[in-house]
């Protein structure tokens, strides 16, 4: 079981992950919709530089323009970005012709009500897709700490045809459960593994291990 953790903030945050045990740390810079957990791209060069060879380090933007993001990622040097669902496919293969060794993670919004919000389909380019929770209340896409339909996962994950995350209000104390349900490929966490706004590093601990050691039947 593949376990991303999302929006680290800090080299402090990144030795929790690498410690723990995870397999992509995620760190978010270019921001277009509301979230705190976004950074500037030189606190991210200096934890990517830190994670270098002990995790696989992930871009996780919501810029749409192609040449932005390969311009923040050379710069970076992260291993792979996770794209914003609404992003054209013809930027993303701007993107895939200008870095080919950088693995695309894609983004499927889901909402609460098992609502399918991205059309997957027109996805031409994609190593892995990433199943998320989308608060159509508040516009929030990722870090809504709202949990859908594992279910639903379930019957998308059977159709997709790469390694799929699920993420969406998991926890230490449910991402078994949610991996029972759904039996993704990985599992992505951003709010579950904090107290009071910050990385914790009992939690992560956690998240990791419960999830790398379900017992599936």
């Amino acid at each position: 079981m593949l376990v991303k953790i999302c929006a680290n903030k800090n080299i402090n945050d990144a030795k929790m992950c690498i410690d723990a045990g995870a397999d992509f740390l995620g760190i978010l810079v270019g921001q277009k919709h509301d979230s705190t957990d976004f950074i500037d791209k030189y606190t991210a060069k200096e934890m990517v530089n830190f994670s270098k060879r002990k995790i696989k380090t992930v871009l996780v933007t919501h810029l749409i323009n192609s040449d932005k993001i390969i311009e923040l990622s050379q710069f970076i040097g992260n291993d792979v970005i996770q794209l914003h669902s609404n992003i054209d496919e013809s930027e993303v293969e701007k993107i895939v012709k200008a870095l080919p060794n950088i693995k695309l993670i894609r983004l499927i919004h889901i909402s609460q009500k098992g609502q399918i919000c991205t059309n997957y389909k027109t996805m031409k380019y994609a190593d892995y897709y990433l199943l998320d929770s989308f608060n159509l209340e508040t516009n929030q896409v990722g870090g809504t700490g709202l949990i859908h339909d594992w279910n639903i996962d379930r019957e998308l994950i059977e159709k997709l045809n790469k390694p799929t995350f699920i993420a969406g209000g998991l926890t230490p104390k449910n991402v078994a459960s949610a991996i029972k349900a759904a039996k993704p490929g990985g599992v992505d966490v951003n709010s579950g593994c904090k107290l009071n706004g910050i990385k914790n590093e009992r939690l992560v601990k956690e998240f990791v291990f419960n999830a790398k050691n379900v017992q599936l039947g």
